[in-house]
């Protein structure tokens, strides 16, 4: 069995991975990225980028470009209550998963990350890789499914919702899958400057503007829902959409809750939706998975990894609060109907909570 070996293992190639790649670098730590796809990775999401996940991305050096939006907008079913907040601060950008995905594999071989194409199969705890792995100043292995290995100081889990990282290192404790996402691309020129979000009995649509010509629209809602069936809940969007040409096919996700007993384990560290998931709701899987790359990495820089479940549940507190609320709250079909509405009636409060998501 041959070995490469680095500082970090960083484990999954999407945007989280890379930038967690990207903050090993520039704490002056060798990177080695483990991936098994080629090329910009696709995957089912809402696509709107948070004025303070635009500010994270530019503090590493990536500099996108994408549809402004300025705001969030929640819409009732029928389109007859509306309410908006315009951001108190920046702009959010719109962008293609696979063009942001681009842009940071770009900057990640820009600044000197080594990748190493395969699939995580094993990562042999610390204790059972002494001896041998010991003595050449390997603490960890990460065995991959070609018969290779690689090995360094640490292993940072960034894999995502179905991590392979965190089964393997014992920190998986299941999913609830009772929330799935599914998104598809529209050819039609946004219709307004923020990102709308409606409401029906069952889910919730996104509308991300994604250039002058197109738009994204992502649902969220319980497992096995018809792309088709699931539009026909939000009159008001399927009429925007009539005759709307598709140019992307339905791509699904899920299921979204993922629980973990920690964020740390025997030389693992797990980021972004590896550590846990609560679900899609508010948008903010980007922003907080970039806030925890870097905490992360911090951490291991610093000699000071045990301080990392710490500033993660710091990091993370007022998302999982505030998704866990409203996710719950909106279980109640009474609840979701009154939700816009009860918005509209408190426009301070809704104010608040979306400038607080945009940070």
């Amino acid at each position: 069995m041959s070995s490469t070996r680095a500082d970090l293992i960083v484990v999954g190639g999407g945007p989280i991975g890379l930038a967690t790649a990207i903050e090993g670098r520039r704490a002056g730590l060798s990177v080695l990225l483990v991936e098994p796809r080629i090329g910009p990775v696709d995957k089912a999401c809402g696509e709107g980028l948070m004025p303070g996940t635009v500010a994270a991305l530019q503090r590493l050096g990536v500099h996108i470009k994408g549809a402004p939006f300025r705001g969030i907008r929640y819409v009732a079913p029928n389109g007859d209550r509306t309410v908006t907040h315009r951001f108190s601060t920046d702009v959010g950008l719109g962008v293609r998963r696979t063009e942001l995905h681009a842009a940071l594999a770009a900057r990640a071989a820009e600044v000197g990350v080594l990748s190493h194409r395969g699939r995580v199969v094993g990562i042999p705890t610390a204790r059972s890789a002494a001896g041998a792995n010991a003595r050449a100043g390997i603490e960890v292995m990460v065995e991959l499914d070609d018969g290779s290995a690689v090995g360094g100081n640490w292993v940072l889990g960034c894999d995502g919702l179905h991590s392979i990282v965190r089964r393997e290192s014992g920190l998986a404790l299941g999913s609830d899958g009772r929330r799935f996402g599914i998104r598809r691309h529209a050819a039609l020129a946004p219709w307004t400057d923020v990102v709308e979000v409606h409401w029906s009995a069952k889910g919730e649509a996104y509308v991300t503007p994604i250039s002058d010509t197109e738009v994204g629209i992502a649902v969220l809602g319980p497992r096995g829902w018809p792309f088709d069936e699931a539009l026909a809940t939000f009159p008001a969007l399927a009429r925007r959409l009539s005759g709307a040409r598709w140019t992307t096919p339905a791509r699904g996700a899920g299921p979204l809750r993922q629980k973990v007993a920690s964020p740390i384990g025997d030389r693992v560290l797990l980021v972004g939706d590896a550590a846990g998931y609560v679900d899609a709701l508010t948008g903010e899987g980007l922003r907080i998975g970039l806030a925890c790359a870097h905490e992360a990495v911090r951490c291991v820089a610093a000699g000071r990894p045990q301080d990392y479940p710490r500033r993660w549940r710091s990091v993370t507190r007022e998302y999982r609060w505030l998704t866990s609320g409203l996710v719950t709250t909106t279980r109640v079909p009474i609840a979701r109907r009154l939700l816009v509405p009860t918005a509209a009636r408190l426009p301070r409060i809704f104010g608040a909570a979306v400038d607080a998501l945009a940070r």
